[in-house]
Order: structure tokens, then C-alpha cells, then sequence
């Protein structure tokens, strides 16, 4: 009786594996490719994030030590490492931190073209949003003293969060009273006052401009 048993386990086994065998055997394999391409995904970002540290590490010693010694910043040198930075590692945070710190430094080396070019670089590859909010507000600055108010206003178009909200509207009533639209201009201060906090610093600044427009 129990050898007829086993034999009609056997039996059971055999063919429930003629059945479902093959199919097993294509999700163990596929479940391991996951877990390898996982592993080799992992690996390659951590790689990819600690090669990035490194070349950030190089762009502050390179951008805070001339000024530190009383030297001249090595431009070219800078952009190398800018362009590197975002060629090969442009999906790390390391890139946006850098693109953003390389357009104050091209700033204050007066070369607007690089200071545009990396604030529009982080405008449309930083991968948190406040970056990219707080490069289109630079951005936007740069435009404005150049009188190109039209494009600056269309940096300024999207909805901000909350923490660049006041700062937005602010530099919109800037723009606006520059084309003389006063109206707008005075609007603009408006919503900036209200969405400045009350101990905010720049709020008094946005009163004046408000109250010089006749606010």
C-alpha cells in the first residue's frame, strides 16, 4: 500500500512538473536577471556618486582656494571640471551643486555666457526641483539686467513652491516695472508681501518698491 502510494506521488510530481517545469525554471531565471541587473545598477550609481564626490571636492579646492591665497581663478580649468561633471555624472546631486556654485564663480569672473549657460544647465537637469526654482530665479536676474525682460518673465511663469513663492513675485514686479506695466508691476509686490514671512529681510525692501510705485 505505501509503495503504491509513493508511486502515485511520483506519478503527481512527474507530471505536475511536465506541466509547470518549464515555467519555473523561466521565473527563477528571470528573477535572477532582476536581482543581477539590480546588484550591477546599484553598484554602478554608487560608483558613478563617489567618482562625482571626488570631482566636487576638486572644484571647491580649485574655486575657493585662489581667493584664499589672493590668486586668479583658473577659468578653463573650472570648466573642465564643470563639463565633466555634467558629461558624465549629470544624474548625481553632485552636478547640480556644481553647476549652480561654477555660476557664481563665472559670475563674479564677469563672463556672463558661462554664468548663463550653467544656470540653464541646472535649470533643466538638477534632479531636486528647488535647484532648479533657484537657478531659473538667478537666471532670470541675469536676464533682467541684460533687458531681456520678456525671457525672464517666462523663466518666472511656472508656479513655485511655497519657499521661492515671495522671491518669484518679487523679481516678477522688478521685470514688470521695468517695462513699465505698473499695474502688473504693483500686483506682483503684493503677492510677494504676502507670501514673504513677517521677519523676512527683503520684505521692508518689496514695501519700498511697492510704495515708489504710488502702491
Amino acid at each position: 500500500m505505501s509503495d503504491h502510494l509513493e508511486q502515485e506521488t511520483l506519478d503527481q510530481l512527474k507530471a505536475w512538473w511536465m506541466r509547470w517545469g518549464k515555467l519555473c525554471i523561466l521565473g527563477m531565471t528571470v528573477a535572477l536577471l532582476l536581482l543581477t541587473g539590480w546588484n550591477s545598477w546599484s553598484y554602478w550609481q554608487r560608483k558613478q556618486t563617489t567618482q562625482a564626490e571626488k570631482l566636487y571636492e576638486q572644484f571647491q579646492q580649485l574655486a575657493d582656494w585662489p581667493a584664499q591665497s589672493g590668486r586668479k581663478i583658473d577659468q578653463a580649468q573650472v570648466l573642465r571640471i564643470v563639463q565633466d561633471m555634467e558629461s558624465k555624472f549629470g544624474r548625481t546631486p553632485y552636478a547640480q551643486m556644481t553647476a549652480l556654485a561654477a555660476a557664481k564663480v563665472f559670475y563674479q569672473l564677469a563672463d556672463t555666457a558661462q554664468t548663463k549657460a550653467q544656470l540653464q544647465w541646472t535649470t533643466q537637469h538638477a534632479i531636486d526641483a528647488e535647484y532648479r526654482q533657484l537657478a531659473s530665479l538667478r537666471l532670470a536676474s541675469v536676464l533682467f539686467d541684460e533687458k531681456a525682460y520678456d525671457a525672464a518673465l517666462k523663466l518666472l511663469a511656472k508656479k513655485p513652491s511655497e519657499a521661492f513663492r515671495a522671491l518669484y513675485a518679487d523679481r516678477r514686479g522688478d521685470i514688470l516695472a521695468a517695462q513699465n506695466k505698473l499695474d502688473e508691476a504693483r500686483q506682483s509686490y503684493r503677492k510677494a508681501l504676502q507670501a514673504f514671512s513677517p521677519g523676512d529681510p527683503l520684505l521692508r525692501m518689496t514695501k519700498f518698491k511697492l510704495d515708489a510705485l504710488g502702491g
